[in-house]
């Protein structure tokens, strides 16, 4: 069992997106899902008045199904891709119309070239740590995605480590002496110890280029959510929903984007 098995295993991934930190970042995402789905739906006169039931959509790395299930009871047809067994397992559980696929996001062998045409890179990025793996990925999600569809992807930033665990927990000096940050603080992951990959936006500038991608839109679906949880816990229900309003109103504000904890940047294949 490789190391981010056993993590997903113990880890509460079917739990996470419905407290209220993971309801921010799951209501934001769904809305630019539904917006990039309008744009498929008009994105040429053959394409018109589609039913959602037609509109094909790939969640690769899609854990416990929360995304999966939630557009599959939309009607949309959906296919969720997920390496972790443990995770597979619970999604199929549900007993959903959700077609169920093990595999690794840098080999998707077993879907056919332009499939779909909305992908979502939800997952994986935040594990792969190398260029090289990563670019597979996303070459991967281009090669099963059609001409003119969309792919999201899903990306830890880097100031949100910084932020959180080095300064919040105290434990910036070690990891300084540890030597896993350089002297401007972008993050230097450990192949062989880190689970986690954190990103800046000259990253996936860099790897969006590498892979011939066209970036349409970028948006934070979290914001400072993550680093408010107690605060956000103690809000009542009208005061949570304007936070969301408010998350929703900043989402793509360029001077917020880098120190929200998750970044999705939304690409098109030409």
């Amino acid at each position: 069992m490789t190391p981010l098995e056993k993590y997903y295993n113990k880890f509460k991934e079917e739990h996470r997106l419905t407290t209220r930190h993971g309801i921010v970042e799951f209501t934001v995402s769904m809305k630019y899902i539904h917006d990039f789905v309008e744009l498929v739906r008009v994105s040429s006169s053959l394409n018109e008045g589609r039913e959602n039931s037609e509109i094909k959509i790939l969640d690769i790395g899609a854990g416990t199904g929360r995304y999966s299930v939630a557009l599959s009871r939309e009607g949309f047809d959906v296919t969720a891709v997920e390496l972790v067994a443990h995770n597979l397992e619970i999604l199929r559980g549900k007993h959903e119309n959700v077609k169920t696929w093990q595999g690794d996001a840098r080999d998707l062998h077993f879907l056919p070239d332009e499939s779909f045409d909305i992908t979502l890179l939800f997952g994986p990025m935040y594990h792969l740590h190398s260029d090289e793996d990563r670019l597979l990925a996303l070459n991967e999600a281009k090669r099963v995605t059609k001409k003119g569809g969309f792919i999201l992807v899903a990306y830890l930033m880097n100031e949100y480590a910084v932020l959180s665990y080095c300064f919040k927990e105290g434990k910036i000096k070690d990891v300084l002496a540890k030597g896993t940050l350089t002297k401007d603080f972008h993050t230097i992951t450990n192949i062989d110890e880190d689970l986690y990959s954190y990103t800046r936006l000259e990253d996936m500038n860099r790897l969006n280029e590498k892979a011939e991608l066209e970036r349409v839109k970028i948006f934070a679906p979290d914001g400072a959510a993550d680093y408010m949880r107690r605060e956000l816990n103690a809000l009542d229900e009208e005061s949570f929903a304007l936070f969301i309003e408010y998350q929703m109103a900043i989402a793509e504000r360029q001077d917020l984007l880098g120190a929200s904890s998750h970044t999705v940047d939304v690409l098109r294949k030409n």
